[in-house]
């Protein structure tokens, strides 16, 4: 599978997961897929208990991809999921085997308010 292969997987994997399809969403992993939680040190293992985690999410989720970069077999997707219309800014790792994500680990980070000493250093992006 070559990167533009890879790419296109990621763009309909990051689709589906908006459309709230949890079937298309997991097309992407391997039937033994790794998804790591490093925060909460929550570890699934199985393509079906990864489905069975997010579709038993009781917040409604959106997504909003920020950028996309990879080569071969790892991929990183920098995105903003909202649960119930709160941000929470995510990192997502992929790294694929034979066009599957073999493993998948995610980092999650909440909004913050900037503290008033850094004013005069910063402009605000959002």
């Amino acid at each position: 599978m070559g990167d533009a292969d890879s790419r296109s997987a990621l763009d309909r994997h990051w689709a589906a997961s908006e459309a709230g399809d949890y079937e298309a969403e997991h097309d992407i992993y391997a039937e033994d897929a790794v998804l790591e939680y490093p925060q909460s040190g929550e570890r699934f293992r199985g393509r079906q208990n990864i489905q069975k985690g997010r579709a038993g999410h009781p917040a409604e989720r959106h997504f909003i991809i920020k950028r996309i970069h990879g080569v071969g077999d790892l991929w990183i997707t920098e995105y903003v999921i909202t649960y119930d219309g709160k941000p929470t800014y995510t990192v997502s790792l992929m790294e694929l085997r034979d066009g599957k994500v073999q493993r998948e680990t995610q980092y999650f980070g909440d909004p913050f308010d900037p503290p008033a000493w850094r004013a005069g250093l910063v402009e605000k992006t959002e």
